[in-house]
């Protein structure tokens, strides 16, 4: 907001054929505005208020033309809770249904903490749902919420704290409080409160926006605040070698027909590097798979489970565009031998779903991650030693994809054609695959170092 003292008024017009014929107008430095009335008493009423504050002294904002006292009254009218509520009616739609979901959990998280009372608090975890399934499900306002929703709602209304307070960093500390700890008090994952200060900061940004603070900056950036430690790089230990991943598929591809149903699934995560969604909406016509020689996976999107709360319309999932990318992009991924003939080898015997999908159940549904992960650990039981699974390795299906970058690193492929199969960026890549990456280099500086002693050149210190 920008305040000026330079306040001008001028007399009171009539304008002839109005409802409201009587216009009162002032000008800010350079900014001039006017508010109209139904009679001149009310226009002159008016003009005395704002002229009175401006021989009080007091700035006016340039935007609205209103002194800072009365700037400061209508903006404290408008609560944390309400601009929430706003928030979610303004990115409801064209926001993908996870992330509905997403914003939904972080503000039921932190809406809790920025109250001026705990007088009379509705249970936690009351109040939490009535949030989370109602208030910040747009989906769900055509229905009335259950009595006991209603009524820790009705308590929140009353008791938010204005919007405006977050611009005090002792009130914006509650709220990165609540995010960094569950419902039961315990710390919050990590991924998981970065991601609800990500949408902390995306409501404080929309606020910072409709001028609820006396500056245009996010109030957040005001505030030191230490991100919970997260672990990106990949743990070596996690990433299973070729030979192991050949036994663990051939135990997916032992238990009976759900998991021979699954062998290909699990081979597309190791060999093309895919991502669990983008293998569910894998079809047939986005596959090249000739007869010998590298075939090639066009992909084009992905399916997540988003929850039929929060999709338009009411299904369980939901097809996304490629992560990080336009709608109508695609990314084609060469496959080597070993998976077209897998590929070759699942349509043969199971054919495709109606809309050509690769993947399904034996009820042609979606795969769904609780079976596909029933399958993996089970097939981690049968093909792993004791002592491998005890350990982190291939714990879960998405240490495949690990599995199959780690590999294209440690075999020499340039590090910027991995990035593009795998569908990040090179800074993720050499964030998340720094371990791998490092022996890469241990082993590329050996081979230098053989090939400077062929030419008489002293390596050793």
């Amino acid at each position: 907001m920008a305040f000026s003292y330079k306040v001008h008024f001028w007399a009171i017009r009539q304008r002839a054929g109005r409802r409201k014929p009587f216009e009162m107008r002032w000008q800010v430095n350079s900014h001039e505005k006017s508010e109209s009335f139904t009679t001149k008493g009310l226009a002159e009423s008016r003009r005395s208020e704002l002229m009175q504050a401006a021989r009080r002294g007091e700035p006016f904002d340039e935007e609205t033309g209103l002194p800072a006292s009365e700037l400061r009254a209508k903006l404290r009218n408008v609560t944390w809770y309400q601009h929430t509520r706003h928030f979610i009616e303004k990115r409801w739609e064209g926001t993908p249904g996870k992330s509905r979901r997403n914003f939904a959990d972080a503000l039921a998280t932190i809406t809790p903490a920025l109250v001026k009372s705990e007088i009379g608090c509705p249970d936690p975890r009351v109040l939490r749902r009535a949030l989370y399934s109602w208030a910040y499900n747009k989906s769900a306002w055509e229905q009335e919420p259950p009595p006991d929703w209603r009524k820790a709602l009705s308590w929140l209304e009353r008791n938010s704290v204005p919007i405006v307070d977050l611009e005090d960093a002792q009130v914006l500390r509650k709220a990165l409080d609540a995010l960094g700890r569950k419902l039961d008090g315990k710390p919050a994952a990590a991924r998981t409160a970065l991601r609800k200060r990500a949408c902390l900061s995306d409501v404080l940004g929309m606020a910072a926006e409709a001028k609820y603070f006396t500056t245009s900056v996010n109030p957040l950036q005001s505030v030191q605040w230490t991100a919970p430690r997260t672990a990106e790089e990949l743990d070596p230990e996690a990433v299973a070698n070729p030979r192991q991943v050949r036994r663990l598929l051939a135990a997916v591809q032992a238990q009976s027909e759900r998991g021979q149903r699954l062998e290909a699934f699990f081979g597309c995560l190791y060999y093309a590097g895919l991502r669990p969604a983008e293998a569910i909406h894998l079809q047939k016509s986005q596959c090249r798979l000739p007869e010998r020689g590298w075939g090639t996976l066009i992909l084009r999107g992905g399916t997540v489970r988003a929850g039929r709360s929060w999709t338009d319309d009411g299904s369980a999932h939901e097809k996304r565009s490629l992560k990080w990318r336009a709608p109508e992009d695609s990314r084609p991924v060469p496959i080597p031998p070993a998976c077209v003939r897998l590929l070759r080898r699942h349509i043969e015997r199971f054919g495709t779903a109606a809309d050509g999908r690769l993947f399904r159940t034996n009820r042609d549904g979606l795969v769904q991650e609780s079976g596909y992960g029933e399958v993996w650990a089970k097939a981690r039981t049968s093909a792993l030693t004791t002592e491998e699974a005890n350990s982190p390795l291939a714990q879960r299906p998405y240490d495949l994809r690990h599995a199959g970058i780690s590999f294209w690193l440690s075999s020499g492929v340039d590090p910027a054609e991995v990035a593009r199969r795998a569908g990040h960026s090179l800074a993720v890549l050499f964030r998340v695959y720094a371990k791998v990456l490092a022996q890469s280099q241990e082993r590329a500086n050996r081979r230098i170092d053989a090939a400077l002693e062929e030419w008489g050149e002293e390596t050793s210190d």
